[in-house]
C-alpha cells in the first residue's frame, strides 16, 4: 500500500501488539462467538460468487505466489454512518493489505477515502480457511467474527454476520 495508507500505524516495535501493523490488537480473536459463527457458516468460492467478478484496483507490492501484499477491500451488510446516503446494500470500497504471522493471517483495510479503518485477525484452518474476528479501528467497539477463504492469490472471500467483507487484486 502507498505511505498515506501507512500513516497512523507504527511499522517499527510494533508498540506491545501482537498484530504486525502496530495498531491495536482485535480482542479475543478466537472467542466462542467466533466459533459458533465458523461452526454455521461456510464459502464456496464459487464462480457466480459476489467476489467472484474482478472489482479490485490494488497496486502496488505483493509477493509471487502468496496471500501477503496490497489488496482491495470491500464490504456490505452495515450502513457507516459518517457516509451520507450510505446503506447497507452498497459496498464499501478500499485498499488492503495482508501480512502472515505463523499461523494467523492479518487483514488489514480502510474504506471512505481512508477514513475508517479495519483489522482482521484470523487464523488458519487447513489451506484456505481463515477464522478470526473484525475490529473497526476508527470505532472499537465494533467487533464482528469473520471467515475467510482463500480462492487463490488474488481472491479472498469473506463474510460476517451482517454481510460481506472480501479482498481482491
Amino acid at each position: 500500500m502507498k505511505s498515506d495508507t501507512q500513516a497512523g500505524r507504527s511499522t517499527t516495535a510494533n508498540a506491545g501488539t501482537q498484530n504486525p501493523f502496530g495498531v491495536m490488537d482485535v480482542p479475543d480473536p478466537n472467542d466462542a462467538e467466533v466459533t459458533q459463527f465458523a461452526g454455521r457458516t461456510t464459502l464456496e468460492g464459487s464462480a457466480d460468487d459476489a467476489n467472484a467478478a474482478t472489482w479490485g484496483t490494488a497496486g502496488g507490492t505483493s509477493q509471487p505466489c502468496s496471500i501477503e501484499g496490497n489488496w482491495s477491500s470491500r464490504w456490505n451488510g452495515g450502513a457507516d454512518p459518517t457516509i451520507s446516503g450510505d446503506s447497507a446494500d452498497k459496498w464499501k470500497q478500499g485498499q488492503g493489505e495482508v501480512r502472515t504471522a505463523e499461523d494467523r493471517v492479518y487483514l488489514y483495510f480502510e474504506w471512505n477515502s481512508g477514513a475508517r479503518k479495519g483489522l482482521i485477525d484470523a487464523r488458519r484452518e487447513g489451506p484456505r480457511r481463515l477464522v478470526g474476528k473484525y475490529v473497526n479501528l476508527t470505532s472499537p467497539a465494533i467487533t464482528r467474527p469473520w471467515i475467510g477463504l482463500i480462492v487463490d492469490i488474488r481472491r479472498i472471500d469473506g463474510r460476517f454476520p451482517e454481510g460481506r467483507l472480501d479482498f481482491r487484486r
